[in-house]
């Protein structure tokens, strides 16, 4: 039996960032480190890995490999590893995909190609998807872009086609639309009640799990695990002041991190935020991204502040 069939997907799911050196090399302790903080926090599932917050359209098919072994040899046996698959490519996400079974994964990630963007038919996104499944054995979660990102954001027809697949069985609901977000889980839950849809707007985490979540992969999730996860909690024991108090945290971070244009600095500021809190040693990327301003890192800093885990340059604890 599978961790997943043992175990289910549902929970919170932290999307990890992979850290770098200087000379822009995964730093491997760093990475185990990262991730092996993160998993004896109560209430967490497992992780995305190779997600967009892990760079996974900045690393060679190795370095992809590399980081779900040192992920699958950093968590418990109980944790559970859903690796992003992203390539413009079916021929080489197959590949990708077949990597992360080697290596330890428990599920695959489909991303949108980013070509998608302009254009893609019903036809081209189904082969792409059942390219992936038919070659590996793995459960599959979808991905659901947000609404500003054209075709990439699955109309009803695509996600009614998608979820008919063998071994779908969740999607990282990602519209960034809270709207969009209810009439995707009310189409899916219609369809196929068993898939999961998994709310991953970060600052409307509160609205979407009110609407209904079965869990969230979200990149925040690395920051302050212990606030999505109290509020996701009380979201389903119905304690709405206790909701409220957990979103007024997210809230701030979240804006700063995804709210600000240009938006693709949204693993930059995750990487700065680690830093800033003592819980990462370097906040590298990989060229063309550059380093942030210092008008970036005033913002965030003061986010940080806002939201309780900083406080005149000293930084609060993990579970604070």
């Amino acid at each position: 039996m599978t961790r997943i069939e043992r175990l289910g997907i549902n929970g919170i799911y932290p999307a990890t960032v992979c850290p770098l050196n200087r000379d822009q090399e995964i730093d491997e302790q760093a990475l185990v480190t990262h991730i092996s903080g993160l998993d004896p926090i109560s209430g967490i599932k497992g992780f995305l890995i190779n997600g967009h917050a892990g760079e996974n359209f900045l690393l060679t098919r190795e370095e992809k490999r590399l980081v779900t072994r040192i992920s699958r040899q950093s968590v418990s046996d109980d944790t559970i590893l859903v690796c992003g698959v992203n390539s413009e490519s079916s021929a080489e996400a197959v590949r990708y995909a077949e990597d992360a079974a080697a290596a330890g994964a428990d599920a695959l990630l489909i991303f949108p190609p980013n070509s998608w963007a302009i254009s893609a038919s019903l036809e081209m996104i189904v082969a792409h998807h059942e390219a992936i499944i038919n070659a590996v054995d793995l459960p599959v979660v979808l991905y659901q872009a947000p609404v500003s990102l054209g075709p990439m954001a699955y109309s009803h027809e695509v996600i009614s086609a998608l979820i008919s697949l063998p071994r779908v069985i969740a999607i990282k609901e990602g519209s960034w639309e809270v709207a969009t977000y209810e009439g995707n889980r009310r189409l899916v839950k219609s369809l196929n009640p068993s898939v999961a849809v998994m709310a991953s707007g970060d600052e409307h985490l509160m609205s979407s799990f009110i609407f209904g979540s079965e869990g969230s992969m979200v990149s925040l999730a690395i920051i302050i695990p212990e606030v999505i996860i109290a509020l996701d909690a009380a979201i389903r024991i119905g304690d709405l002041t206790a909701a409220r108090n957990a979103h007024n945290t997210i809230y701030p971070l979240a804006k700063a991190i995804y709210g600000v244009a240009p938006a693709n600095l949204a693993t930059a500021r995750l990487k700065t935020c680690l830093k800033l809190l003592g819980r990462l040693d370097c906040d590298a990327m990989r060229l063309p991204f550059r380093p942030l301003s210092d008008l970036e890192v005033a913002r965030l800093t003061q986010a940080l502040i806002d939201s309780g885990l900083l406080t005149d340059g000293t930084t609060q604890s993990l579970s604070a």
